[in-house]
Formats: C-alpha cells, sequence, structure tokens
C-alpha cells in the first residue's frame, strides 16, 4: 500500500434539515451524498474536475455499495466524511469511508464503494483508465 493510501482524505460535513427525518435523525440516504461529495472533493484536489471528466466522454458510477451505521447523528452535529482509495482492481477503483466527529471519537458510519469507468459513448466499462483519470489516481496507483 502506498503512502497516499494510509491517508485519509477529510471532508467536513454539518447536519442541516434536510438531512434528516421527521424526528431529526439523518436520514441514510444522505450519508451517501456526503460520501460522493467526498470523492468529488478528493478529485478536484487532484486536478479532476469531475464535469470535465464527464465532457471528454466518461463517468464513474458506483457499482457496489455497503454501508454500516454504528451511531445515528441529529440535526445540527458536524462530522467528517473521511475517505481514501482502499485499492485498484483493474478498471475498479474501491473506496473506503469512515463518517465520524471532528474529533474521531465517534464513528457514525463506516463503508465501502466501488466504481468502475464507464465510456458514455459506448455505453460500457472503459478496459483501462482514461488518462485523466490516470493523472488523477497516479499517487494511488503506484
Amino acid at each position: 500500500m502506498s503512502e497516499q493510501q494510509k491517508n485519509w482524505f477529510s471532508y467536513p460535513v454539518k447536519v442541516h434539515p434536510h438531512h434528516t427525518d421527521c424526528a431529526g435523525i439523518v436520514w441514510h440516504g444522505a450519508y451517501i451524498n456526503w460520501m460522493e461529495e467526498a470523492r468529488i472533493e478528493y478529485f478536484q484536489q487532484r486536478g479532476l474536475e469531475y464535469s470535465d471528466f464527464v465532457k471528454i466522454g466518461y463517468e464513474l458510477p458506483v457499482v457496489d455499495l455497503a454501508l454500516r451505521y454504528h451511531k445515528s447523528m441529529k440535526m445540527g452535529m458536524k462530522a467528517i466524511v473521511k475517505t481514501r482509495v482502499d485499492r485498484i482492481a483493474r478498471v475498479k477503483i474501491i473506496w473506503d469511508y469512515r463518517i465520524e466527529s471532528p474529533e474521531g471519537q465517534e464513528l457514525y458510519v463506516s463503508g465501502t464503494v466501488t466504481l468502475v469507468p464507464v465510456d458514455r459513448e459506448k455505453g460500457r466499462i472503459a478496459r483501462k483508465f482514461p488518462p485523466r483519470l490516470q493523472l488523477a489516481l497516479k499517487e494511488d496507483l503506484d
């Protein structure tokens, strides 16, 4: 595992009313949205704007998702979404996630997400990573 893979990318979030159900508890889908936002920011910090990736004819759909809910979050709470590339297998990118309290004392959600690059013109999974994606994942591919 490379040094970069050991390090987590952190994305802060705050629970707003629209993230919760009628009891003020975070709705399960909000966690998935935060995970995606963290992934997009991860790529942006590596020079890949997702919109540019789409413009060159690719998408990165989720093909597998697994979540474990450890502790509920409530309206007004803050958290850190931590993500990192766990491994890359052929053209699959497997991400790890932890959503935890800002000081790291409480774990709210953990999970994994698998993405694959899809060539939008051909409508199928790309056989290799597009050059822009390779560049953004360079540290993780080494």
